[in-house]
């Protein structure tokens, strides 16, 4: 049986078109030497696998800006989501882009994570960026962070997207909720509850460094963003001998993009299907 690898990419790119005040990378622009060297890293992790051989891929770019305002990230969605040996692609996103683009894709392999973020983007305007992928057939999750003051927007929201979109909340860093505040959120995602506190994951069997890594620019690859001891290069193959089952050497868990890895936590079987787009089975 041939494998299944999952990696989680994240190139230098930092930059981004909005200004969250609770994001260290607001408004934060990028020299043109380093978004040469982040369309250079893409694309060669784009030919990295579209040659690769050993089995099945899927892959979730999880980058600290915003990828879709840059055309070599569309263009790299495109194409990965085109490879017979690709399961799925999917990027985090503020979904601020054109979707024209996604036309071009394989859209039963292609999806979208998207966040709202009240008070960079109308309302109006991102229920009507939601149509437009709705209207393309484009698999997409729909989410905001717990913030107290994003209450109101994430209801509105919940109110007017259509019930087969999902609702995602992420607990916001820093922030304790009541069991009264949590329950307004779990009104909106019923999932919450795996966001509000983070997960003991010491000694935890965990799928990363086994069937899921992370990938820098530069190739170095990781058993996730969390862990930084590397595994090895993925373009030169070092990394495949790392390959095992391992438990989690941290304490703690906090990141939706990590935990849902644990092993002990159901989420494989509640996000089955849409492990990386964050779309829980059957919804």
């Amino acid at each position: 049986m041939s494998e299944h690898l999952t990696l989680l990419y994240r190139g230098p790119l930092s930059s981004c078109d909005y200004d969250c005040p609770y994001c260290p990378f607001a408004k934060r622009r990028d020299s043109p030497e380093l978004l040469r060297a982040d369309r250079a890293a893409l694309e060669r992790f784009t030919a990295w696998a579209a040659a690769y051989r050993h089995g099945r891929l899927s892959v979730l770019f999880t980058p600290w800006g915003e990828g879709l305002v840059r055309s070599w990230y569309r263009r790299a969605m495109v194409e990965l989501s085109r490879l017979p040996h690709l399961e799925r692609v999917a990027i985090q996103t503020n979904a601020s882009c054109r979707t024209a683009w996604l036309a071009e894709a394989d859209r039963s392999k292609l999806a979208l994570w998207v966040t709202y973020h009240p008070g960079q983007v109308g309302e109006q305007r991102f229920l009507a960026k939601c149509a437009e992928l709705t209207a393309l057939g484009v698999r997409f999750s729909v989410g905001v962070v717990g913030q107290p003051e994003h209450l109101a927007a994430a209801r509105r929201l919940r109110a007017a997207l259509p019930a087969g979109v999902y609702l995602w909340v992420n607990a916001a860093d820093g922030l304790t909720y009541t069991d009264a505040e949590a329950a307004r959120w779990t009104e909106l995602d019923p999932l919450f509850g795996y966001s509000r506190h983070p997960h003991r994951s010491a000694g935890l069997p965990c799928r990363t460094g086994e069937s899921v890594v992370s990938v820098d620019g530069e190739g170095t690859v990781r058993r996730c963003h969390f862990v930084r001891p590397p595994l090895g290069n993925l373009y030169d193959d070092s990394y495949r001998a790392q390959l095992r089952p391992r438990e989690c050497p941290l304490g703690s868990c906090d990141c939706h993009i990590g935990y849902v890895h644990l092993e002990p936590l159901p989420l494989y079987d509640v996000f089955a299907g849409g492990v990386l787009e964050r779309i829980p089975h059957g919804w």
